[in-house]
């Protein structure tokens, strides 16, 4: 069950008094001593009300918060551990606590590219400590994506910097299709991950069109204090990628009509993951389902149609259906040839 910052000072409080043997603590004693604490701490003088703190050592006492505290009362007021070395801080982890720190210790370990959740790390590696410990090697039951062999990721922080505090920065890249790298200006707006690799989107120098470039291709980044920065005016990633699946997107293209056949095997895994928030039924029957979006046609979505192979066929647009039937026919090509080990 949830609970507050002040029961939590109101536990810790009674706790603390009723581990100091000695003195003997009636219900009033513990009412001064927690007002004075939540005066203290949060500055409330309205003070406590004596049902409170009996509820509170209800509570304390009961398996709702995991404590099965061992209070008990004698000569009918006074309130002590009948455990002398009983302390809710001592309290052992339960198995529900324990699952949910090891996901809450997996989704942090996600942000290890970027400094602040780098200051983490003490943190998180604590946590993992612990949490081994007291599971015995537990595995995890959630596994998350991710590839830690990934080139660029040690620009993320950098970049990241850049985005908050509004920098230009100079990049030197060098794409694929480059046969040399170059160094340029670049105005960072934010940075997308699609398929487990990183982008950095926003202007390059003077130009205006906004452009992304993969963490991976950059081979340096320094400051660059000579030109000011160039923001994005009230663009947002999710206007930005309204129309586009992946993170490729031209912002003066409208997106067109794509109709797609899948056959009845592979329909249910584009139908329970739309591949984009447009998608729509058309038709369906026993042989397949036929579907429409509202994108760009870029390179991400041509990929994503050929990961189905023989069971996504496009029926619109005529060019998109071409594309998609040559890389078919190059593919095949490859496999009719004798090369295979």
């Amino acid at each position: 069950m949830p609970v507050n910052r002040n029961a939590l000072i109101r536990y810790k409080v009674i706790d603390s008094c009723l581990r100091n043997r000695r003195q003997k603590w009636t219900i009033e004693k513990l009412i001064d001593k927690v007002s004075d604490a939540l005066f203290e701490y949060e500055g409330i003088d309205k003070g406590i009300s004596r049902r409170t703190i009996q509820a509170d050592i209800q509570t304390m006492r009961s398996d709702k918060l995991g404590y099965n505290a061992p209070i008990v009362v004698t000569e009918k007021k006074y309130y002590s551990y009948e455990d002398p070395a009983y302390s809710i801080t001592q309290t052992p982890i339960s198995e529900q606590d324990l699952s949910r720190m090891n996901e809450a210790v997996a989704v942090l370990s996600q942000f290890k590219g970027f400094s602040h959740f780098n200051q983490l790390g003490e943190v998180v590696q604590k946590l993992e400590d612990h949490v081994y410990a007291a599971t015995h090697d537990q595995m995890h039951v959630i596994d998350f994506e991710r590839n830690d062999n990934l080139k660029g990721l040690e620009y993320l922080d950098v970049l990241y910097h850049a985005i908050i505090q509004k920098k230009t920065v100079n990049i030197t890249y060098r794409s694929f299709r480059a046969k040399s790298e170059h160094e340029f200006p670049f105005h960072p707006w934010w940075l997308k991950e699609f398929n487990n690799r990183w982008f950095a989107v926003g202007l390059r120098g003077m130009k205006p069109q906004v452009l992304s470039y993969a963490l991976d291709r950059i081979i340096a980044i320094k400051p660059n204090t000579d030109i000011p920065y160039r923001d994005s005016d009230g663009l947002t990633p999710a206007a930005y990628y309204k129309d586009v699946i992946g993170a490729s997107v031209t912002l003066d293209l409208p997106p067109e009509r794509v109709i797609l056949r899948i056959t009845a095997e592979h329909a249910p895994y584009v139908l329970t993951k739309p591949m984009h928030p447009s998608q729509i039924i058309l038709e369906q029957d026993e042989t397949g389902t036929t579907v429409q979006l509202m994108v760009q046609l870029n390179f991400e979505l041509e990929r994503v149609i050929l990961g189905y192979g023989c069971h996504m066929q496009v029926l619109a647009p005529s060019g998109l259906r071409e594309r998609i039937r040559n890389n078919l026919r190059y593919s095949q090509q490859y496999y009719e040839s004798d090369n295979g080990v």
